[in-house]
């Protein structure tokens, strides 16, 4: 899976094979041009929202900007076999990075959903701003505790707990009690 510097790349390349201007690509996507931008010239760390908005705007899946090869069959990644994929921040475009997503089936073409193992790292308070996305997302806790604010709720899960929500709702997801963290996350977003 390719580096967030690739991510930009990427979106980039399709961007301009499609005869798609900066300025067209933030009206459709509701995103400032800057913020397109310095997604574009890895100058920031992007949360997912804005990745799910330009990849609709730009007729693609989420998973094109991750991916590396496309097979059609099954693929099976095993235990070890996980390669980091791409760091995201959740509060702003010029956050931390705090979340390292590893993909799982960054080979599977066509496929529908993103699995990761995601390792979340503590932050302070003032980084768990909400964000919101079209799609779904389920998240299994595997390691540490996870603090997860839904709408008005806040949910804390623990090894073996999980949710399942619609990423349309004002949703952000933490480490909790301060420690390190690790989950099983599959999001889903409509193409």
């Amino acid at each position: 899976m390719p580096s967030i510097k690739n991510v930009g790349e990427k979106i980039k390349q399709i961007r301009e094979l499609k005869g798609i201007s900066i300025e067209e690509l933030a009206s459709r996507s509701n995103l400032d041009q800057e913020q397109i931008f310095e997604i574009e010239e890895h100058k920031v760390i992007p949360s997912l929202a804005p990745l799910i908005k330009i990849a609709r705007s730009l007729g693609v899946r989420l998973g094109t900007f991750l991916d590396d090869n496309e097979q059609l069959g099954p693929v099976v990644t095993l235990a070890g076999e996980q390669h980091k994929g791409a760091s995201f921040s959740n509060k702003n475009m010029k956050a931390r990075s705090h979340m390292d997503f590893f993909a799982l089936a960054g080979d599977k073409a066509g496929r529908h959903m993103e699995p990761f193992i995601v390792e979340i790292r503590p932050g302070d308070v003032n980084d768990y701003m909400l964000s919101s996305h079209e799609g779904e997302e389920f998240i299994y806790v595997m390691e540490g505790c996870v603090e997860i604010n839904y709408g008005k709720d806040v949910y804390v899960l623990n090894p073996g707990d999980s949710i399942y929500y619609d990423s349309i709702v004002n949703h952000n997801v933490h480490a909790g009690e301060n420690c390190n963290a690790k989950i099983l996350a599959v999001i889903y977003a409509p193409f």
